[in-house]
């Protein structure tokens, strides 16, 4: 990458308590807008996000799959990858949210993101390791699963660093150089798994130990408080379920831009989860041909991640203003879905992705800068950053349910119905963030 809440974004739930009940006598202060971060603070929190990006991503792109193909017959190697990677987007999705609260709760002397950024990775590290050594399916299973959940419990954490120590004048600027870290860390995985790829326990290794050592770094440089003792209720069931709710009816802004996030990543979905088959049922690529086409279209797309995202948070700062972008964003996200559904050359397509890089940028830069201006609280950030991301994660598992009605129509491979639906949705996530009002 469950509790669902994006369906609870028009529905009531009585069971869960309103949003902004505190347990305290006294209500928390808001925290004090942050100073102006450093080059080195930007530095240290882009590659943390490379780093913890790069020991998940990896797996879930390459190496995961040879080390099931090791393993497991032939005909049962996608259902039993397919089991092995349903387990860890669950846990994914659940583990966001609930380390946020656990975060946004702690009150060590080392601060309340340190201890969940290094206790994180370190359990990711040894998840990652179980996989690489493991030799059945269950234990494939059981190393993903710590691995998501330790890595999830630091990405929680990582994610609150911006709000918590970027300023708005900045925001927008230093969530585009964060964001363009992610599709990076999808070719540096690449290129690492192809190195070490005599050796499955160094592909995994290799990977886990730079994301420890990148959170390390941002451990060291970052400013951070724990939280004020007595502030929130014991963890318990009622908090657990409040760890995926924040009421709609309360913060508005909050449930549009997760309406917003969701559609647009729906879009997107389409793209990540289904180019391989699209290059080898449309185009007409052999599995040996694939694989470098899929590392020629990832390049140069990458490399449109990259200035959208450098553009958009420049602009988005100057300007101050965040929906605009977004809109924009979003629309040429849908462009190059179209582009996609209609493309029957290979050079057609990567023109295509590299449109849809540009608007990926675009979009990541502003929309990190646009969440953190709509968090209903500043103390439960880490918390309310979870919920979002759920927003991201979410359409990974439900984009796969989806499509293969929608490329049933007319007899079969109709990936122009799958593409243009997920340009309706990247058209209606763009609408959904204008009904935002608290935000230009």
């Amino acid at each position: 990458m469950a509790v669902t809440p994006d369906a609870s974004l028009g529905a009531r739930s009585p069971e869960l308590p309103a949003q902004d009940s505190r347990p305290s006598k006294t209500p928390s202060p808001a925290p004090a807008e942050p100073e102006h971060a450093s080059a080195k603070l930007i530095a240290t929190l882009g590659f943390a996000q490379f780093g913890a990006y790069l020991a998940v991503l990896t797996p879930v792109m390459v190496t995961l799959a040879l080390r099931v193909s090791q393993i497991v017959p032939e005909d049962d190697r996608s259902s039993a990858l397919g089991q092995v990677l349903s387990v860890g987007a669950l846990l994914a999705m659940l583990g966001n949210p609930v380390f946020g609260a656990l975060s946004d709760r702690t009150t060590s002397r080392f601060g309340r993101r340190r201890p969940w950024l290094l206790g994180g990775m370190t359990v990711g590290l040894v998840g990652l390791l179980v996989v690489a050594f493991g030799s059945s399916v269950l234990t494939l299973m059981l190393g993903w699963a710590l691995a998501q959940l330790g890595i999830n419990a630091a990405l929680s954490a990582l994610t609150s660093c911006i709000p918590d120590l970027i300023p708005q004048r900045q925001m927008a600027r230093v969530s585009g150089i964060v964001g363009m870290t992610t599709p990076c860390a999808i070719i540096v995985g690449s290129v690492l798994a192809q190195a070490f790829s005599h050796s499955m326990a160094l592909a995994f290794l290799i990977p886990g130990v730079i994301g420890v050592l990148a959170v390390g770094c941002l451990a060291v440089v970052m400013k951070d408080r724990p939280a004020r003792a007595g502030a929130f209720a014991p963890y318990g069931f009622r908090e657990f379920l409040r760890s995926f709710w924040v009421n709609p009816r309360l913060h508005p802004d909050f449930a549009w831009n997760f309406a917003g996030r969701f559609l647009v990543f729906t879009g997107a979905s389409c793209v990540t989860s289904y180019q391989v088959f699209f290059l080898m049922d449309r185009l007409g690529y052999n599995d040996d041909e694939v694989t470098g086409k899929v590392l020629v279209g990832t390049v140069a797309m990458v490399g449109a991640v990259v200035l959208g995202s450098l553009l958009g948070g420049q602009l988005s700062d100057r300007s101050g203003r965040r929906k605009p972008y977004v809109l924009g964003a979003s629309l040429v996200m849908a462009v190059s879905l179209a582009m996609i559904a209609s493309a029957q050359s290979f050079g057609m397509y990567v023109a295509a992705l590299v449109v849809f890089g540009f608007g990926e940028g675009l979009y990541l830069s502003v929309d990190m800068a646009l969440a953190a201006a709509v968090l209903p609280n500043p103390e439960e950030s880490a918390k309310d950053m979870g919920v979002l991301n759920i927003g991201n994660a979410l359409p990974q598992s439900l984009v796969p349910m989806v499509a293969p009605a929608l490329l049933a129509i007319g007899g079969g491979g109709n990936y122009g119905a799958l593409f243009l639906f997920g340009a309706v949705s990247a058209v209606l996530g763009a609408l959904a963030v204008q009904f935002i009002r608290s935000v230009k």
